[in-house]
């Protein structure tokens, strides 16, 4: 039996990679594209990225502590990114670890014990056993596509097939759903589609890119303001520099700031400001060529294009194994299962501002629980003990997350990197890490 298998080389495979590396744990990589980088590589087929994305948290915040990025721009694009996360993988020989072009399709117990991961290869199809599966083939790559009444008679399409605005020009465009995707592409439609309409349910909070001349998230960084008073400034500092959202057609938010994830992009307010686009009720029916909307207003369009977010998919293995609850799996620090069954998820935790740093602190504890368990067994089932008989801690810092399916593993960045790092401190004391 081999010792353990990483799917994915994204952001969080590679980190994952990397850790394990530096404690001298031996793991085999499969990633179903032919290179790294995941969906910030738009060439590959499973990448929803599309051309004009932008990360929405600033260079320092997200890139890794060990490995800063060649570029100075605050935000980069997805080239940028990609070609980041090539140096990484080449500054680290991480590479090697992983095999391309290799499609994870089952992870299953073993008779006898750990996990059989079966792989469709170029050359076939092969098996192999392992002690442990580290899950990190990222969370945003099944779309999800709400169902509405009666048929549309033009082209529906999810944003995960978006690419770029020649898509769009010259058609009538509705976007369902205002995200930071379907903002971004709100954008990118004023300045090709004929008309663009952005129908929403519910109020945003819209966050810029820059205050005060530098980046909006490096405000205050490493030293948290206690949750009623950060929502108590941010939303004032906010009303200040952007208004209110009101003003354009969009509704009230009927929660704090910071309760869902907040709009980093300003732009789609100074279009609506210009008339470029208007903001539209919910959907009540499809009809033809038209789309009715809650109130009775219909509208004629070429294009929906569906911003409806994703659902949190592992395809390759039983959801009985990820103690699935509802939306997502339930596991410790969003990492690990109660039954410490061998499997462990990277990546699957979403905070503002937690960066990929965050994951990279993710990949540590896993790692260091796995050294612990071939290493010092007993401090490693201190651990499961203490997983087992402690309350969880809490992660959300106080913040009344909405129930969105998507806010389901959602997390406040501080709280949560705090328990993540004392769990590693706790498990690293006498490891030796390899730089």
């Amino acid at each position: 039996m081999s010792d353990y298998a990483i799917i994915g080389a994204g952001p969080s495979g590679l980190a994952m990679a990397r850790e394990l590396q530096k404690l001298g744990l031996s793991a085999d990589g499969f990633e179903a594209a032919d290179s790294v980088g995941g969906l910030w590589d738009i060439s590959n087929p499973r990448s929803t990225m599309y051309e004009s994305a932008h990360l929405i948290s600033s260079r320092t915040t997200t890139e890794f502590t060990e490995f800063p990025m060649r570029t100075r721009v605050d935000y980069p694009g997805h080239r940028a990114l990609k070609e980041y996360f090539d140096d990484y993988a080449d500054a680290f020989g991480l590479r090697g670890m992983f095999q391309f072009q290799s499609r994870v399709t089952s992870v299953e117990k073993h008779e006898r014990g750990g996990w059989l991961v079966t792989v469709e290869t170029p050359t076939g199809t092969v098996s192999k056993t392992y002690r442990g599966v580290i899950l990190a083939n990222g969370t945003l790559a099944e779309p999800k596509v709400p169902e509405f009444f009666g048929t549309f008679d033009g082209e529906i399409m999810h944003t995960s097939a978006y690419k770029q605005p020649s898509q769009l020009t010259g058609k009538r465009v509705l976007i369902i759903g205002a995200g930071n995707s379907g903002c971004d592409i709100a954008v990118d439609a004023v300045h090709h589609a004929e008309s663009v309409d952005l129908s929403v349910r519910r109020g945003y909070y819209f966050v810029p890119r820059y205050l005060f001349g530098k980046p909006s998230d490096t405000l205050n960084q490493g030293r948290p303001l206690p949750r009623r008073l950060k929502q108590f400034v941010d939303t004032r500092v906010l009303r200040a520099f952007t208004g209110d959202p009101v003003r354009f057609g969009f509704p009230k938010p009927n929660y704090k700031i910071y309760e869902s994830h907040p709009i980093v992009n300003t732009l789609v307010l100074q279009h609506l400001g210009q008339g470029d686009l208007r903001i539209v009720p919910d959907i009540a029916e499809f009809d033809g060529s038209s789309v009715v909307f809650r109130g009775g207003e219909r509208e004629e369009y070429d294009l929906v294009l569906l911003a409806t977010g994703y659902h949190l998919d592992y395809p390759m293995v039983d959801r009985a194994h990820l103690n699935w609850q509802k939306a997502a799996p339930e596991l410790f620090l969003n990492i690990f299962t109660p039954s410490f069954n061998g499997l462990y998820v990277m990546g699957m935790v979403e905070a503002s501002g937690l960066g990929w740093q965050g994951r990279a602190e993710q990949a540590a504890l896993i790692a260091a629980y796995l050294h612990a368990a071939s290493s010092e067994p007993d401090r490693a089932e201190r651990f499961r003990i203490r997983v087992a008989e402690q309350s969880w801690p809490d992660l959300t810092a106080g913040y009344r997350f909405l129930g969105l399916e998507r806010m389901s593993y959602y997390v406040n960045k501080d709280a949560y990197r705090s328990a993540v790092r004392a769990e590693t401190a706790a498990l690293r004391k006498r490891i030796e890490v390899k730089r």
